[in-house]
């Protein structure tokens, strides 16, 4: 057995145009705003890599407390690329995975923020209902209904 010091994953960063657009998004699905700030100074470029910056920020947390998303907006340096639109096979992350209690429900409240499924809900052996969503924005995420038996 090995002595493991990690505690658990704290949250997925994406960057985001409109971090309003998002928020009703990621509300839609069922995350709360835990909090909203602006984050600069020299630290923070430090960290980053980037120098200077000015970054407004919205934490997102799942209704069980323990996942959060963190949307970031860069007021400075501005954004330099744009990798949202690519499709699932690229290198890099993926998405992230929701697991729902009704797919298609989700998938109805979801497309009227301007959601659209990439491929087709499909059901895999009898545990698990999936499809991927293009978001608010492009931003790419799953779904997953666990199928009762």
């Amino acid at each position: 057995m090995t002595n493991n010091k990690l505690l658990r994953m704290d949250n997925v960063g994406i960057v985001v145009e409109s971090l309003d657009n998002a928020i009703s998004f990621f509300e839609e699905i069922g995350l709360v705003l835990e909090g909203r700030a602006n984050v600069e100074g020299e630290w923070a470029g430090r960290v980053t890599g980037l120098g200077s910056q000015c970054v407004e920020i919205a934490m997102m947390v799942t209704p069980d407390g323990h996942s959060r998303i963190e949307l970031s907006r860069f007021l400075t340096p501005a954004t330099i690329s744009d990798h949202r639109n690519a499709p699932v096979n690229s290198l890099g992350y993926l998405r992230v995975m929701f697991a729902v209690q009704d797919i298609d429900e989700m998938v109805s409240r979801l497309s009227k923020h301007g959601a659209q499924i990439v491929g087709e809900v499909v059901q895999y052996k009898d545990s698990y209902r999936l499809c991927y969503i293009r978001g608010v924005e492009g931003i790419l995420i799953g779904l997953a209904e666990k199928i009762s038996k």
